[in-house]
């Protein structure tokens, strides 16, 4: 697949996960988790930004292509990307897996010998522009080194900035995709420290428990949907929402790399996202899916998950729930959101602002590939009691306190 640079593998074998196998039913495949961290890096290695993903598409439509014998995909009027199984005959209302495909980057304006204009698609903090080293990859993949030389944070619809290559260039064009200057993306002490886990860690875990769920009886109504430029302003889940491209009977399950509190920590598990700094989720669903998560893990007590709110930034979940659709969120709590190292010490003016690889947990990766096979078996079971059915045993066993 296109990449500018060849992630690392870790050489020594990591310990046991916290985060185990579906219902204690089986060991962990080594391999297949090997597989699905290998697919982690890679992923999240891809130059992306809004309107510009067709890097990551195309791995996509690889992964799809080396299944056509049972999956399927398809694109709405905007590009958005729908993986299903083919020839599903099915009662039950779609449940469609979603992340967006798009991370915060810079697209190429103009050119003027070594000076470039570029804007800013994304939401990232104006001092962390000032003479910061990007990249710029040209249509051959080539990577070429450039500093910000100032920046117009007044813009719109995006901020502008020039910069300056360190050397010539003839091969760039307006329309190429550029990036912070990052290291070599790495797996290390059970965190991957990459380009952009928001959202493209997402887009591997939905990958990776697809996997699992496309062979798995009872969840032919489970599919796969990616949308593109949710970091301008869920620009893809709209146009899908609004053109209909998803019937109003599909329960979304967005999923998100959302910052990281102290009570949100990284290593703690996968979460499930109770609503964002615009609004709370559908309750029914997030509820749902929190129970399933408690009985899990009471079969399975190593497993670990958190419920939290998460208000650090906004999910497509929103965007969907305003157009009327069943829609929570499962995400991964993320260290170096949007590439911005201790955003708080910055905007408090007691750090210099500086661009860093975004890290997310393996385990909690693991565990939210885990999180996905299990809802996607028990969403629709019987053996999860609902809410109601909880709360009328408590008015049965204490009505008697009221008399």
């Amino acid at each position: 697949m296109p990449s500018t640079k060849t992630p690392r593998r870790r050489s020594t074998a990591r310990s046991a996960p916290r985060n185990g196998p579906l219902a204690g039913a089986r060991a962990e495949d080594a391999a297949q988790r090997q597989l699905f961290e290998r697919w982690l890096l890679e992923i999240t290695s891809l130059p992306t930004a809004a309107g510009k993903e067709s890097r990551v598409i195309l791995w996509i439509e690889r992964w799809v292509r080396e299944r056509s014998k049972d999956l399927e995909l398809s694109r709405d009027p905007h590009g958005n990307l729908f993986v299903r199984r083919k020839r599903v005959r099915t009662t039950a209302a779609p449940v469609l897996i979603t992340a967006h495909l798009d991370h915060p980057a810079f697209v190429v304006r103009e050119t003027n010998g070594r000076d470039l204009t570029l804007e800013f698609r994304g939401g990232v903090h104006d001092p962390y522009f000032d003479r910061a080293k990007i990249e710029v990859l040209d249509a051959d993949e080539r990577s070429h080194g450039a500093t910000i030389t100032s920046l117009d944070a007044g813009a719109k619809p995006f901020k502008v900035v020039t910069a300056r290559l360190s050397k010539a260039a003839t091969s760039i064009r307006p329309g190429d995709i550029a990036r912070w200057k990052l290291p070599t993306p790495r797996i290390a002490k059970d965190l991957i420290h990459t380009h952009g886990c928001d959202d493209l860690a997402a887009v591997a875990a939905a990958l990776s428990a697809f996997e699992r769920i496309r062979a798995t009886a009872g969840c032919e109504h489970v599919g796969l949907l990616f949308t593109r430029s949710e970091e301008i302003g869920f620009i893809g889940a709209i146009g899908a929402a609004r053109s209909r491209s998803i019937p109003k009977s599909t329960r979304l399950i967005c999923l998100e790399n959302s910052r990281s509190f102290a009570e949100s920590p990284i290593g703690g598990g996968p979460i499930v996202r109770v609503g964002d700094r615009i609004t709370v989720f559908t309750p029914e669903l997030t509820n749902r899916i929190a129970a399933i998560m408690g009985e899990y893990q009471k079969a399975v007590p190593t497993y670990r998950w958190q419920r939290k709110l998460m208000p650090g930034g906004a999910c497509e979940a929103s965007a969907f729930a305003c157009y009327g659709y069943a829609s929570t969120c499962l995400c991964l709590p993320l260290g170096n959101y949007h590439n911005m190292q201790d955003i708080d010490g910055v905007l408090a003016g007691k750090r210099p602002a500086k661009v860093g690889s975004e890290y997310v947990s393996v385990s909690d990766y693991h565990g939210l590939i885990t999180m996905l096979e299990v809802v996607a078996k028990e969403l629709d079971a019987a053996n999860v009691p609902p809410l109601l059915d909880r709360m009328e045993s408590l008015w049965r066993e204490h009505e008697g306190v009221l008399k």
